[in-house]
């Protein structure tokens, strides 16, 4: 019945005053009070037997509940959802299961608790619909990278966390507490990475510093250097952050979980919480998107491992190549081409595409740019 609940009685009660007088088709009484006939029936007949008391609403719960939670477990299920505030009814029964919990509920018996402890919302419910989730068949195929936005250390000084996850497992490889954005330092951390998990075959950044200049110039000091490494660059299209769409999410959890919660002191204090969070993230935690397993789970670290020096980057003896001058260009045929200065003393490689009237420029074996003739 659609009438509200603090006028329900009085409006059963005219309802039933009208149909015992019969002063308007019976029909036509239960339209205005947009009622079926099924229910006008059987409020008159509950009026009949019983007075107005018929009219007061049963309660829906049972006599008994066979299937209600342990006492111990819905404490339990409390404890975490306080501990983790983030968590959701799959990622508290995976904990639970993993810690030895047996006769554990449905998700929807977990949710059902937590909202009846003011735990939960419906608007943060209606939030976390199911995606349709794209990802790279095995670990180290593709990381992504990027900074979490900048925040304010309790020094008053800025904070820029440098973070890297890979595509298949969602597993954190890195939470830098950095002080700026800078290609040295990113560098340097990326090596420390690299000895510890070894190289990815790709990495997806946006088209800001150190990895990205402009729409004309995509390539920095840090992205050709890691192509001298053999690893493929590929950027984010412009405006459009969802293809990090991973590492976003990420960083949402990573604020919201600890960034929001928890004043950070200094840049060491920064990254002793980010260290442990890291770890709680990749071991503890079960992850939706890749079936509440925790990204340990699916990760292995790499078979490429960093070389001691970069390797030369070697062309075909028939290949026409051209050295990268100071400015930023390379000559062919009369016509200057700009490279970028980052490839400063470089050799790229042209290749002549006579269908589409254009020449390709390769750096080892990435293509990095088209021209039109």
């Amino acid at each position: 019945m659609p009438w509200k609940e603090e006028t329900i009685m009085s409006t059963k009660e005219e309802f039933i005053r009208r149909a015992l007088t019969n002063e308007v088709p019976f029909s036509l009484l239960c339209n205005e009070f947009q009622i079926t006939r099924k229910t006008g029936y059987r409020l008159i007949n509950a009026y009949r037997q019983m007075g107005s008391k018929g009219l007061v609403p049963k309660s829906k719960k049972p006599l008994s509940s066979p299937t209600k939670t342990d006492a111990k477990i819905e404490e339990e299920i409390i404890n975490i959802r306080f501990k983790k505030p983030t968590w959701g009814a799959r990622k508290i029964i995976k904990y639970l299961t993993k810690k030895g919990f047996n006769a554990l509920p449905s998700p929807s018996t977990v949710t059902a608790i937590l909202k009846r402890h003011n735990l939960i919302s419906i608007e943060e419910s209606l939030k976390r619909q199911k995606l349709i989730r794209f990802e790279r068949e095995s670990p180290n195929d593709l990381w992504q990278m990027d900074f979490k936005g900048k925040f304010q250390l309790l020094t008053k000084q800025t904070c820029y966390p440098l973070t890297i996850i890979d595509d298949h497992s969602r597993f954190a490889l890195c939470i830098q507490a950095s002080k700026n954005e800078q290609f040295l330092p990113v560098k340097m951390r990326l090596i420390h990475i690299f000895k510890k998990y070894g190289l990815p075959d790709q990495i997806n950044v946006d088209n800001g510093n150190p990895w990205g200049n402009s729409k004309l110039l995509r390539y920095t000091l840090l992205t050709v250097w890691l192509m001298q490494l053999g690893i493929r660059i590929s950027h984010s299209r412009p405006r459009h952050p969802q293809t990090n769409g991973k590492l976003e999410r990420f960083h949402r959890t990573l604020k919201n979980d600890l960034i929001l919660r928890q004043p950070m002191r200094s840049f060491s204090h920064a990254q002793k919480l980010f260290n442990n969070w890291r770890k709680e993230y990749n071991h503890e935690r079960p992850h939706e998107a890749i079936n509440m397993d925790v990204p340990a789970e699916r990760y292995y670290t790499s078979q490429k491992q960093l070389p001691s020096k970069l390797p030369p980057i070697e062309y075909n003896g028939d290949a026409i190549v051209r050295k990268v001058r100071g400015n930023g260009y390379i000559s062919y045929q009369n016509e200057e081409y700009l490279v970028g200065e980052a490839f400063k003393e470089c050799l790229i490689e042209i290749k002549p595409n006579e269908i589409n009237n254009s020449i390709d420029l390769y750096f080892g074996k990435f293509q990095i740019y088209t021209y039109d003739y």
